[in-house]
């Protein structure tokens, strides 16, 4: 499916706000309309505690020119040295154009920031955009498991690996 041409956006970090927009785009992107058997979605009842309370999480927001939440996306410490990103949504009519984009871009590089040498990611099969989303940022799938009838598959970008040089010495 080619990407449709890009809107104005921009992407900040989450404010209280912004709560109830992200809760309803959490539930518009559930699959089947049902929170999935490997989750339970606290994390988005309470945003500001989940992300915002440390320095090694965050979570952001992408706003169309009216002000309003189109997108979302957030980033946890799983394990040392090692960012989950999380929660990555994009309101279905806000699609290919470029927003998904911008918050992994944003995400990638908190990660960088604090020092991450991975970042880990799942998501269900039925996926199919964010799969190629993520396969644009150079993830690569590492397992896949069944959750309930659904496949769960799981991705990883080693960050401590750099990109090879062109120079010739």
């Amino acid at each position: 499916m080619p990407d449709l041409p890009p809107i104005p956006f921009t992407v900040r970090g989450f404010c209280a706000e912004d709560a109830a927009a992200c809760k309803a785009l959490y539930v518009d992107g559930l699959i089947g309309g049902k929170i999935a058997d490997n989750d339970t979605g606290l994390d988005i009842d309470d945003i500001a505690g989940a992300y915002m309370a440390s320095a090694d999480n965050h979570f952001w927001v992408a706003l169309s020119a009216a002000g309003k939440v189109v997108g979302m996306i957030g980033v946890q410490q799983s394990d040392a040295g090692v960012g989950e990103i999380r929660r990555l949504r994009v309101q279905q009519d806000h699609r290919r154009r470029g927003i998904g984009k911008a918050l992994m871009e944003q995400a990638i590089v908190f990660c960088r920031d604090r020092g991450y040498i991975k970042i880990t990611l799942d998501t269900f099969m039925e996926r199919d955009p964010a799969i190629g989303l993520f396969q644009k940022f150079n993830f690569l799938h590492s397992r896949t498991r069944k959750v309930g009838e659904k496949e769960l598959l799981y991705f990883y970008l080693d960050l401590y690996q750099r990109e090879p040089s062109n120079r010739k010495e």
